[in-house]
């Protein structure tokens, strides 16, 4: 029997039912976006376009009760390369052959560093006033991706033009700290941060595959650590910030398996953001056990998978929130899906009925455990 007596609802983001952020894309707005990539429609217009779109994602979020809603990542191709194309010294790479990520042929695009790292007003800080106005004066959330993923990323496609790995680091952070107060001034509180490095780090696999690329995996952890700490150091008191851990999601597939255990203490233990999104949907992610390393945060359990249209049962759902509750307090705990629902615009395997069916189950799993908010 679960006991849940003790569990409170939440007002305040992490909410103890939230989602990570993307949202399956629309056929007319995938339509749409084709044709702006082959100019048969201005920017202006595919704004229109979005702007549809992402006012009725507004409102379907509302109905479904969501405490705060998103974009749906709707004005983006990828969850993490449309961030990285804006910052100053880094360029979009169209490669000559697609990539394979377990077994899935993605665009071939990446990003490289062609000079000194710069920061300028955003892209995605206009998305983000965009989505506050759409929403009026319902609160909002935004995800970008981290710091460290940006590190990490730039060593399996090189640089050329940092050889003072330090300096590198330094001018990241510099990079993010300037991202998170321009965010903030344009009306930001509720921020999450992307991550799969955090998803590499924690398999054995990757480990080996990073050793041999003459890399200390050990090493990356107490970097990213810092990174991430310093990166967010100069963030308001009124802003939440926290970090979502990924395994791989492109078009339901994954790339990393293994639980959290060798960088939860330091993951968890050390790094100042205001809650976890974790991984917890199947075996690829371990036990609760690493948990006992989480300080005063909100851990956000994804319990509830993306990557197919298979419903959880709340029963079994409950059972997880009360092993878990076992390493954490109940009251550090929320509920949300594993990740979003499309990490590219290509979406993941499954239906947009099936994907409202999912967060319904997560509002209302969440509330019969802590309450209404």
């Amino acid at each position: 029997m679960n006991d849940f007596s003790q569990a409170k609802p939440r007002s305040i983001p992490p909410f103890r039912y939230d989602i990570v952020g993307s949202f399956l894309r629309p056929i007319e707005l995938k339509h749409a976006r084709r044709l702006f990539e082959e100019g048969q429609l201005s920017q202006a217009q595919l704004t229109e376009v979005e702007d549809e779109h992402i006012s009725a994602l507004i409102k379907k979020q509302k109905e479904m009760g969501l405490l705060a809603v998103t974009d749906g990542e709707f004005r983006r191709s990828w969850w993490h390369l449309d961030f990285f194309w804006g910052i100053g010294g880094a360029q979009k790479v169209e490669m000559k052959q697609t990539v394979s990520v377990a077994g899935m042929q993605t665009k071939p695009q990446s990003f490289e560093i062609v000079d000194k790292l710069s920061y300028k007003t955003h892209p995605m800080v206009t998305h983000f006033k965009q989505l506050r106005q759409l929403a009026g004066n319902y609160p909002v959330k935004f995800a970008i991706p981290s710091p460290s993923l940006f590190h990490f990323v730039s060593l399996q496609h090189g640089n050329k033009i940092y050889d003072n790995a330090e300096q590198f680091k330094a001018d990241i952070v510099a990079v993010y700290q300037a991202a998170i107060q321009d965010f903030y001034d344009a009306g930001c509180r509720y921020l999450q941060l992307d991550d799969t490095a955090w998803g590499n780090l924690c398999s054995s696999r990757h480990r080996i595959h990073l050793k041999a690329q003459g890399y200390d995996p050990d090493q990356l952890v107490k970097d990213y650590v810092q990174m991430l700490n310093d990166s967010i150091a100069n963030r308001p008191d009124d802003m939440v910030i926290t970090l979502h851990v990924c395994r791989g999601n492109l078009h339901s597939t994954w790339f990393a398996s293994g639980g959290y255990e060798p960088v939860a203490e330091q993951l968890f233990g050390q790094v100042n953001v205001d809650g976890f999104f974790l991984e917890y949907d199947n075996e690829r992610s371990g036990g609760f056990e690493p948990l006992k390393y989480i300080k005063d945060q909100q851990v956000v359990l994804g319990l509830v998978t993306t990557k197919h249209g298979g419903l959880e049962s709340k029963e079994m759902l409950k059972a997880r929130i009360a092993e878990a509750a076992n390493y954490v307090d109940i009251n550090q705990l929320c509920l949300s899906p594993q990740c979003g629902f499309a990490s590219s615009e290509e979406g993941n395997i499954l239906t947009e009925e099936e994907q409202w069916d999912k967060i319904k189950l997560v509002v209302e799993t969440a509330k019969e455990v802590w309450g209404d908010h």
